[in-house]
């Protein structure tokens, strides 16, 4: 079977862009960025269903953003700095990039200005 690599491959970046993308999974990072909680803690505050639920738990777990430990029967959920690190470091780079940018133009329209 040929197909395109580019096409099918997705970086562990994409899937954290695309996790944090929704506004209930971010509530859930930020919820879990206080501490260790069991499922059903996570879930409280939420009007949505169990599998509704479990689908945007399974996605931060894909991503690699939570992990989960289970004792007995219950769910332990918690976050996993690595891929937040990966997410930070691209944004890091990107505004540092452009605030660079910004200064270079700055600088160039002041120069522009002084000469006329």
């Amino acid at each position: 079977m040929i197909y395109n690599r580019i096409v099918m491959y997705r970086a562990p970046l994409d899937d954290v862009f695309s996790a944090l993308a929704d506004p209930t999974r971010r509530r859930m990072v930020e919820r879990l960025a206080r501490g260790r909680h069991s499922v059903g803690d996570v879930a409280s505050g939420f009007a949505m269903s169990q599998p509704a639920l479990s689908k945007h738990v399974k996605v931060l777990e894909r991503c690699g953003l939570i992990k989960r430990a289970v004792l007995g029967r219950v769910h332990y959920l918690e976050l996993d700095p690595r891929a937040m690190r990966s997410a930070a470091t691209w944004l890091d780079r990107q505004r540092s990039f452009w605030e660079k940018t910004l200064d270079r133009l700055d600088t160039v329209l002041s120069e522009g200005e002084a000469s006329t």
